[in-house]
């Protein structure tokens, strides 16, 4: 990856376009993980409160012996640390297990529709926190369109990403739409569609015949198309990966383009079925649980 392989958010700051995921990553792989990926070239680290292995991402960025400003961070605050005081909490405990001062990216993980007080309170703290120079951009993810309006009628800054579920089968058009209208990166999660293969019985995004067939048109896996695809639609993604080989493979996609038709094709595979959660099912009652101090 290059300085060309990067999108800006709307408050100045540059993000890598691609990054590596640590979603579900177990705390015993995740140090080493980070590191093959940084040294391969990777430039963004995604990870999460509620993933448990903060502390093992930064771990990683540190035996990478790159530089801090070299490595864009990104985490996630989980809905058991919203409101204002528990929020400057929360980024106090990812940026202390990170081994950071400051973060490049801040997100509220989760929309809590069920005390919608409780994630606007959340979010003047992450004002805040852009305020106070501790963090550089921050944003949500999993926020639907009526949710991004609750939360624009009273921020003061517009998130700079929403991170949301999005893969050939599954692309919210209508909230990417409204991404656009306000200047906010759409950043995929499962960009791949890997949660197709566990979600239950669908179809699998890696076993469909025409994201197979552009892959053998253009001499790629079906995953590098579907990373190729999302780049050049504008959004940012981080695939997630644990063995050497596919995060090495899933960053070799700036060496080929998609044509407008191809692009098309993938467009025109979208199923509208959600593979994780509806974000209002995400409660305190169903989805809390706390994140530990060290």
């Amino acid at each position: 990856m290059n300085a060309t392989h990067t999108i800006p958010l709307n408050n100045g700051v540059v993000m890598p376009s691609l990054g590596l995921g640590v979603f579900q990553a177990k705390p015993e792989v995740t140090a080493a993980a980070v590191e093959e990926a940084l040294r391969l070239g990777y430039r963004l680290i995604d990870t999460a409160a509620a993933y448990g292995n903060e502390r093992e991402v930064g771990e990683g960025i540190r035996r990478s012996g790159l530089a801090r400003g070299d490595v864009f961070i990104e985490t996630k605050v989980w809905i058991s640390d919203f409101g204002y005081d528990a929020t400057l909490h929360a980024f106090e405990k990812s940026a202390g297990k990170l081994g950071v001062e400051q973060l490049d990216l801040l997100l509220l993980h989760q929309p809590l529709t069920s005390a919608f007080d409780l994630t606007l309170g959340a979010y003047r703290a992450l004002e805040q926190l852009v305020a106070d120079g501790r963090v550089r951009a921050i944003g949500v993810s999993n926020f639907m369109p009526d949710m991004l309006q609750r939360l624009l009628a009273t921020a003061s800054i517009v998130p700079a990403v929403n991170q949301i579920e999005v893969h050939p089968y599954f692309q919210q058009s209508e909230l990417q739409a409204v991404h656009e209208k306000h200047g906010i990166v759409t950043q995929a999660w499962s960009p791949i569609g890997g949660i197709t293969s566990y979600a239950g019985g669908g179809k699998r995004t890696f076993d469909d015949p025409g994201i197979r067939q552009i892959g053998s048109d253009v001499g790629k896996s079906p995953a590098q198309v579907m990373l190729r695809w999302h780049l050049q639609r504008g959004r940012t993604v981080i695939p997630k990966s644990i063995r050497p080989e596919r995060i090495a493979k899933n960053l070799d996609v700036f060496d080929f383009e998609l044509s407008a038709a191809q692009l098309a094709a993938i467009d025109a595979l979208d199923t509208g079925v959600r593979g994780g959660p509806e974000p209002d099912s995400i409660t305190l009652d169903t989805y809390g649980r706390e994140i530990p101090e060290a």
